[in-house]
């Protein structure tokens, strides 16, 4: 059986993916003010934003090259990649929630992104090598 195509929407998520994965590895350089990695709600600084970026970066990077080869190992990285940022998302609003807490936009994009990929590459996990 020949290989099926991603289509256009998997194609723009694993752009889209390889993007963020681009962003974490450059989360240590400090580019823009007030950056660095979110793990389990804490916003990271020093040498823990320097490890837990980059690496962060390679696992959502790895996630891209599934999506974009339509590889089987994809579809249960989009699901932890889902499950994480929901997690994130609510730890960091416990502990900010006073301070800085998210805009609904960004809580929005920030779930549904994940959760539509994870979705789209459970309909197509047939289609998936």
């Amino acid at each position: 059986m020949p290989d099926k195509s991603r289509g256009m929407t998997l194609t723009i998520f694993a752009l889209v993916l390889a993007f963020v994965a681009m962003t974490d590895f450059l989360k240590p350089f400090h580019l823009f003010p007030n950056d660095g990695f979110v793990f389990l709600g804490t916003k990271l600084t020093g040498t823990a934003n320097a490890v837990m970026g980059p690496l962060a970066g390679i696992v959502i990077l790895v996630c891209a090259y599934g999506i974009w080869t339509m590889r089987k190992f994809a579809l249960p990285i989009a699901y932890i990649f889902v499950l994480s940022v929901m997690l994130n998302m609510v730890l960091y609003t416990a502990k900010n929630h006073a301070t800085r807490p998210l805009p609904i936009v960004g809580v929005a994009f920030g779930i549904g992104v994940p959760l539509a990929l994870a979705i789209i590459l459970h309909r197509r996990s047939a289609d998936l090598t």
